[in-house]
């Protein structure tokens, strides 16, 4: 027999928002975290916007004594994870629960801002000596290990890198790893900080980058825009979340994996495809019960028009009555914690019946001819199952369904 699985807190840092309520709103209003970065050597990029957190400080967080131990996507994960155990109950729990818990998280490259940082000291500052704790806060677990550490969470814990599906992975193991029982409670989601010099660069040179807006699903749509942030969950059995008389978000049903196996940047709609199918029949969904995909949407020509297919391909003729928004016009594209801040989309669906819009929408492309909730949100009367898109480059897939609980 196997558990079932539930949200039971939630934390959120974003450029949107640095609670899940601002978040909410954000996301209601169709209010964008996105504007020009503020960051160092600014001037040799060419593309200059972001979804930056421009108002954090970690001073204001932290002691000086862990800050020196965090690179910045640590930091984010560390105040997401608060947020979300605190929301859960489970912080100030008289239960011993963090014994047998575990933590996964998502993160396609970690401590980039570090590595960043340390190249520049050796070449251009010319510092023979970098500090001491550079590699663990490069890490990619570091993270993971942190929050561990700070709650002493002592069960299975890990970090998924998988590029822009590392956060959806990262929260379909955590929902596997309670259905099968290994364990009761998962802290899940991800963190990125990409909003550097060195992380910005490459990206350029990829030529997938928008110099104005990202405008998923849109004409005139030229490419994404990079963010930062982070998203935590606790995912908990339904048995555990009853004991402890624990308010639930939403449920877990379903999740699906899957791979292109075609090419590192070009996506195809194979792999998404096989993907739809796979979280609809793990889940036991009919695909009419399906309301909203908060869609990977990334902006980019060939991505949209992917996904747009899959998503006709697999639904039908149904696929015209489904609500498909991307957030990500939003926010910016956190590459692995992307899927953990749009499961805050799906859940203020979910619990609102609000469809968040896919602004900077300025008309059809008649290869996205779906319902993408352009420019406002919307309310529904009614919203059943939920499905969290991630499609990422080397064609790694991952797809997460949620619905309300209902007893």
């Amino acid at each position: 027999m196997t558990n079932r699985v539930v949200i039971t807190g939630m934390g959120g840092v974003s450029s949107i928002g640095m609670s899940v309520s601002e978040i909410y709103n954000s996301m209601k209003e169709g209010k964008s975290g996105i504007g020009m970065l503020d960051i160092p050597d600014l001037a040799r990029l060419k593309v200059k916007n972001g979804g930056q957190i421009k108002s954090f400080d970690a001073n204001n967080h932290f002691e000086q004594k862990k800050i020196a131990r965090m690179d910045r996507f640590s930091q984010f994960a560390l105040l997401a994870a608060d947020e979300a155990i605190m929301s859960s109950g489970l912080k100030n729990s008289q239960e011993t629960w963090s014994e047998n818990a575990g933590i996964i998280l998502g993160s396609s490259i970690g401590g980039i801002e570090t590595i960043n940082n340390s190249y520049k000291q050796v070449f251009e500052e010319g510092h023979n000596r970098l500090h001491p704790l550079t590699i663990p806060k490069i890490m990619n677990n570091s993270a993971t290990s942190l929050i561990s550490i700070e709650y002493r969470i002592q069960g299975p814990s890990f970090t998924v890198s998988s590029a822009c599906s590392s956060a959806n992975h990262a929260m379909g193991l955590a929902y596997e790893t309670i259905k099968t029982r290994k364990s009761n409670i998962m802290i899940t989601g991800g963190s990125e900080s990409f909003l550097s010099f060195g992380g910005i660069k490459p990206w350029e040179s990829l030529r997938v980058l928008s110099h104005d807006k990202c405008r998923p699903f849109s004409k005139g749509r030229d490419g994404l825009v990079l963010g930062e942030g982070a998203g935590i969950f606790v995912f908990e059995s339904l048995d555990s979340a009853k004991k402890r008389k624990a308010e639930i978000v939403a449920e877990i049903i379903g999740f699906s994996m899957s791979s292109d196996a075609s090419d590192l940047i070009k996506p195809n709609n194979i792999g998404p495809e096989k993907a739809l199918e796979g979280v609809l029949k793990d889940g036991m969904i009919n695909k009419t019960d399906v309301d909203y995909i908060n869609a990977h949407g990334t902006g980019t020509i060939l991505n949209d028009k992917m996904e747009s297919k899959a998503i006709k391909k697999v639904f039908g003729p149904y696929s015209k009555s489904l609500k498909v928004s991307s957030t990500k016009a939003l926010h910016g594209h956190l590459i692995g914690a992307t899927a953990a801040i749009e499961l805050f989309a799906c859940t203020l669906a979910i619990n609102e019946k609000v469809i968040p819009p896919t602004i900077n929408y300025l008309g059809l492309d008649p290869d996205c001819n779906l319902d993408v909730v352009p420019n406002c949100s919307q309310e529904l009367k009614k919203v059943g199952v939920v499905l969290n898109n991630s499609f990422a480059f080397g064609g790694m897939n991952a797809i997460l369904a949620l619905k309300k609980f209902d007893g």
